[in-house]
């Protein structure tokens, strides 16, 4: 499938550099499959679903996974970025080098405040294995050197600040290892909870450890060419038992983002029962998947060209999401990570 297919334009100001205050005063254009778009607000929710519905979030904990640093090597010095991607063990992540061609196997990197390693293995895709030094964790030295990875398309807009160690994450981080957010949960506080709680609408947590390649382009002109990065999930089995009861009685599953549906969908069998999942997933969804474990999703708006505009494709069909996104640009609605919702219920 060519993906010029999920290509738009979206004018720069539509970009939201700074989540709504509070968090469920965001816009979010409900999507149903044969009637009209609506345009509300976050904190209508309630409305917006049935009593018996269960939506499903990921509990992931957002690390400060950008590193700045410096190659120290027989050859000289040079300036290194590392984005982490997904851990390998204890003391080794595979890393996204900025100044790659300026690193070899076997080069100390000293990333400040006494956080250093060793870049032990270049991969075919151009990222590093790096193996950090010391017995302390990684996510300790993180918090020492490390910065919120924020999204090139914020992050080229302006810096990081103090503030986003609490915008970037969801009040359901739990489980560190993100490198990314997973957005659609950013918009949910206290009192939307109490809201969904009072209308009979239940949750559950999974966990999926976003990994900096969801920020990564399609460059392929096709989508059978373009390659996933694998990123580790977990279903606990009281979860998996819950939401099919959940279903069997007639409530809908909602995903409450791109994340927590790619997981429930690798872990669900051709029959649409989802099972306990504890594995590497690089599940990708474009138009013609039959999906098994949902019946809809809540998330923010993607990217041009991006596996997840292909998702939500997928899910309402090209035309549709084409004319939601024309829709929601006409509107001013807010794109991507700190920006407004849709609720695409097929």
């Amino acid at each position: 499938m060519k993906v010029d297919l999920f290509d738009f334009e979206l004018p720069q100001e539509s970009i939201a550099l700074r989540p709504a205050r509070p968090r469920d005063s965001a816009r979010m254009l409900v999507v149903p499959g044969g009637e009209a778009m609506r345009d509300q607000i976050v904190h209508d929710l309630p409305q917006c679903l049935r009593a018996g519905d269960v939506l499903v979030f990921n509990d992931t904990r957002v690390i400060p996974a950008q590193l700045d640093g410096r190659r120290v090597s027989a050859t000289g010095e040079a300036k290194i970025g590392a984005t982490l991607h997904k851990r390998i063990d204890l003391r080794r992540w595979q890393a996204f080098i900025r100044n790659a061609k300026r690193l070899r196997e076997g080069d100390t990197i000293e990333f400040g405040g006494g956080v250093t390693a060793i870049a032990e293995e270049r991969h075919d895709d151009g990222s590093f294995t790096l193996a950090f030094d010391g017995e302390e964790p990684v996510e300790v030295l993180l918090e020492r050197a490390g910065r919120m990875p924020l999204p090139p398309y914020i992050a080229g807009k302006r810096p990081t600040d103090e503030q986003d160690k609490q915008d970037y994450q969801t009040i359901f981080a739990k489980e560190d290892g993100a490198v990314a957010a997973p957005t659609a949960a950013l918009h949910f506080t206290p009192e939307l909870l109490a809201a969904l709680d009072e209308a009979g609408i239940a949750r559950e947590t999974l966990t999926l450890h976003v990994g900096a390649g969801t920020f990564l382009p399609v460059k392929a002109d096709d989508t059978d060419d373009h390659h996933m990065h694998a990123e580790w999930g977990r279903i606990e089995p009281e979860v998996a038992d819950r939401l099919n009861a959940a279903r069997a009685a007639g409530g809908r599953i909602i995903s409450v983002g791109t994340t927590s549906l790619r997981l429930l969908e690798s872990a669900a069998r051709e029959d649409g029962v989802i099972e306990p999942f504890a594995d590497d997933t690089s599940i990708f969804i474009t138009p013609g998947y039959r999906f098994r474990a949902i019946d809809g999703l809540m998330t923010n708006f993607h990217l041009p060209k991006s596996t997840l505009f292909m998702l939500v494709s997928a899910l309402m069909g090209t035309d549709r999401m084409q004319q939601a996104y024309a829709h929601a640009i006409a509107q001013n609605y807010r794109f991507y990570s700190y920006g407004d919702s849709s609720l695409l219920l097929p």
